[in-house]
């Protein structure tokens, strides 16, 4: 883990922490007694087959989704919906054709969501430009929503999610859909800012590598269980397969990870739909088996 901030300018202690969290849907545990702490400036990678509860875990500590046990702690504190301690980038979902909103518009949402379009306020304004400055989207602070590129876009919402000067930022498969130089782009900027900002990330993807020179550990989901380490200590092939109750292989190729044989998580519950659909990286064998670049 590192961050350029000096020890006194943020508090030492962890920005997120969940202590016997479980989460379970009518008979099925999508995962349970999960221990977690966040340090500042950590990076945790999320991964985990569709369904596995992925996006669940963020809507639990975005105070959207009550857990079945346990608790999560947001710098301390219970979590609440709205907490402006957090930061959250979506999944990536591109703008309609035709809307009106300017990129200005979409980042003031962060410093006031409760307006958007005219800034009275000298302060807001500039507070808007500094963002845009800080993601590098300047040039086209100005221009509609609609027109820019996914990788553009994604820059705009991290300025957005960063207007609280939040102390955790949860992005929800933030590269999905952008090709590499812009997977490459999107995670050294959230990069850049964890250090520089000290605030710890979860990051749930599908695949991790865009990701991998930066993570600090990762979190896997499986069959209702987890594991935390660091990649080179839960990305084994014995470890996923004891998580999966099946041999999985873990292969390391050309700098890349792949593991195949995970099975299929199956239908997943109601509230983990944001998990479902998103296959870019995933192509399923005629045996069934799985093969996931990670």
């Amino acid at each position: 883990m590192a961050t350029e901030l000096s020890a006194g300018e943020r508090p030492a202690g962890p920005v997120l922490s969940l202590r016997g969290a479980t989460l379970r849907f009518d008979r099925r545990t999508l995962w349970q007694g999960l221990d977690l702490d966040v340090a500042p400036g950590e990076f945790i990678a999320v991964l985990g087959a569709n369904g596995s509860g992925k996006t669940s875990l963020l809507r639990a500590i975005l105070g959207r989704q009550p857990l079945t046990a346990g608790e999560v702690l947001v710098a301390g504190e219970p979590v609440t919906a709205g907490n402006p301690r957090i930061g959250y980038v979506p999944q990536q979902k591109l703008a309609d054709e035709g809307t009106p909103l300017r990129a200005r518009d979409l980042v003031g949402l962060g410093v006031d969501g409760r307006s958007y379009g005219f800034w009275p306020s000298r302060d807001k304004r500039r507070r808007v430009d500094r963002l845009l400055a800080d993601v590098g989207a300047t040039d086209y602070a100005n221009v509609p929503v609609s027109t820019l590129s996914g990788g553009e876009q994604q820059r705009l919402r991290i300025g957005q999610a960063l207007a609280s000067d939040p102390r955790l930022l949860l992005a929800d498969e933030p590269l999905a859909s952008l090709d590499l130089n812009n997977q490459r782009a999107v995670s050294e900027l959230i990069d850049r800012h964890r250090r520089e900002r000290g605030f710890g990330v979860l990051f749930v993807t599908h695949d991790v590598n865009p990701v991998l020179p930066i993570v600090d550990r990762v979190l896997y989901l499986a069959g209702g269980r987890f594991r935390v380490g660091a990649p080179d200590e839960v990305l084994r092939s014995e470890v996923l397969s004891e998580l999966y109750g099946s041999p999985v292989d873990v292969i390391r190729a050309r700098g890349r990870i792949i593991v195949v044989g995970t099975p299929d998580s199956g239908h997943a519950p109601h509230d983990e739909h944001h998990d479902a659909g998103h296959e870019a990286v995933c192509d399923h064998n005629p045996d069934d088996s799985e093969v996931v670049v990670l």
